[in-house]
């Protein structure tokens, strides 16, 4: 019996039909993975059987009695708690269950009564069965693995952006739900953290649903797949790598059925037009009552394919940044590294910084860009030096201004058909580019911050996780762009796959300041 059955599902979000009459099935063993391009409606999905959106048409139907643990990004942090306190939530119903024990015992003590210790021995044999008595290592093992462990005494509110994610999974790990539906649990994780996540969930006794741009994560916890494509939803039994060459030979075919169709669309439309008047009148309106009756096919992509170009200014400088025993933090008695760092960017040079979440990667660049100030130490800047900054919060003026609307802001000079075309070039359609943000995907959101990326000329790209989001093609399509930019180029990534090869100069790794 299936834990959750979708039938008849269709939904239209704008201009966009999302689904037509699209099913999907969860089995009690699937580790279902769910595929597509940017803005086909995988978090919206998500949304649908968590009951966040009501769809236009169509039965979401789950197990009856099922638990459900669903990653909230955005769930409320509130001041005043500590990352262990908030992590020992996770246990509260049984928490408020040994209370309950305990208040039964100590009646009992004053008030014998053979009910009173049925109820708390049931109470017992639950908090036993579940390893209530053993939740500290759970919170530990779970902490440890996604590297929060040292955060325990800090307060929730103090935390980074990544810290707080990385907080709300384990404590939703922790909860040991029937089902897990995860929206790109490795977009905040170091390399370190997603393989300890891929194990978790590779050994994961029940069902969940994984929506994640990164194959290799995919390909590591999956045993089947739903595409969502042509606004209908594909299952495919097996390993990702299996889905996609099946997908491939579903596309090639499907491929070659669009093409004799618009070839007989083409024929028809050229009889019709030529023979609409004449003695030939009726043959051609017979013709056009055989194409209104057309199911027509739709593309395989609608999408835009990115080609992303950033512009250069030139420089004349050799050394472009000069780091000397920087140490860097928000609080000069919390440096967030032990050993100050120190080394130089060159002209041209591309350096990926790594190090666990949390150790600073961000602050570093922050520090260096002279957003925060340095608790000691110095950075020296060339004077030629123009940076372009691609920051990870997908954070807007007015969620319901346009893409187009927001460009139009920033450049007020530029005409609007320079900043139509600067988005296609980034992947969004021009439909989208007058969409309000509220209604664009995380990847097209991220595509508006590379296009405002290309209207500014600099010898320095800075880069604070820019894969998050995208889908593969406009992640080939960025990296190709930074490979052959001239000028220097500073990349914070989870995705080692993104920067392996030859095209970086320099690995800095902050961790070994820690």
């Amino acid at each position: 019996m299936s834990v959750l059955t979708v039938k008849g599902l269709s939904h239209r979000f704008i201009d966009k039909q999302l689904y037509t009459d699209a099913s999907l099935f969860l089995n009690p063993n699937d580790h279902m993975g769910i595929i597509g391009e940017n803005g086909a409606g995988k978090s919206t999905l998500i949304k649908i059987l968590t009951g966040q959106i009501i769809p236009d048409e169509g039965q979401i139907k789950w197990q009856r009695g099922i638990d459900i643990g669903y990653l909230d990004q955005y769930a409320s942090l509130k001041p005043g708690v500590t990352v262990e306190a908030f992590l020992d939530s996770a246990f509260q119903k049984l928490i408020d269950a040994e209370k309950r024990m305990l208040t039964y015992y100590d009646t009992y003590s004053s008030q014998p009564d053979d009910d009173l210790l049925a109820k708390a021995g049931k109470i017992q044999e639950q908090l036993e069965s579940q390893n209530y008595y053993e939740r500290q290592t759970s919170i530990d093992n779970v902490a440890s693995g996604l590297g929060i462990l040292a955060l325990y005494g800090r307060d929730v509110s103090e935390l980074s952006g990544g810290q707080r994610s990385k907080l709300i999974l384990a404590k939703m790990l922790l909860t040991n739900p029937d089902v897990l539906l995860l929206d790109e649990p490795t977009n905040f994780l170091d390399k370190e953290h997603i393989d300890w996540l891929a194990d978790f969930l590779a050994n994961f006794t029940g069902a969940f649903i994984v929506i994640s741009h990164d194959f290799d994560f995919l390909n590591r916890i999956t045993n089947c797949i739903s595409d969502i494509e042509l606004s209908t939803i594909t299952r495919y039994t097996g390993s990702l790598k299996q889905a996609l060459r099946q997908k491939a030979a579903n596309q090639a075919t499907y491929q070659k059925e669009f093409e004799k169709q618009q070839r007989e669309v083409s024929k028809l439309k050229k009889y019709i037009a030529k023979n609409k008047a004449g003695t030939r009148a009726k043959s051609a309106k017979s013709r056009e009552k055989q194409l209104d009756k057309m199911s027509i096919l739709k593309p395989l992509s609608n999408n835009r394919q990115a080609n992303i170009e950033f512009p250069y200014t030139d420089t004349a400088s050799q050394i472009l940044y000069e780091v000397n025993n920087l140490s860097i933090g928000y609080d000069q008695n919390k440096a967030l590294l032990h050993k100050p760092l120190n080394f130089s960017v060159g002209n041209g040079e591309k350096i990926v910084i790594t190090g666990f979440n949390g150790a600073g990667k961000s602050t570093l660049i922050k520090t260096m860009m002279g957003k925060i100030p340095a608790l000691a130490g110095t950075v020296t800047t060339a004077s030629t030096v123009v940076t372009n900054y691609y920051w990870q919060e997908l954070i807007w003026p007015n969620k319901n201004m346009s893409p187009l609307q927001y460009l139009q802001g920033r450049f007020e000079d530029a005409k609007p058909k320079v900043l139509r075309q600067v988005l296609a070039r980034a992947g969004l359609s021009s439909q989208q580019a007058q969409q309000g943000f509220v209604s664009l995907s995380g990847g097209e959101q991220s595509k508006v911050k590379l296009a405002e990326m290309m209207l500014h000329s600099a010898n320095v790209l800075i880069l604070d996780e820019p894969t998050n989001h995208l889908d593969v093609q406009t992640k080939d399509n960025l990296k190709q762009a930074l490979q052959v930019f001239p000028g220097a180029v500073l990349l914070v990534s989870h995705e080692a796959e993104f920067y392996a090869g030859s095209w970086i100069d320099t690995v800095l790794d902050i961790e070994k300041s820690i």
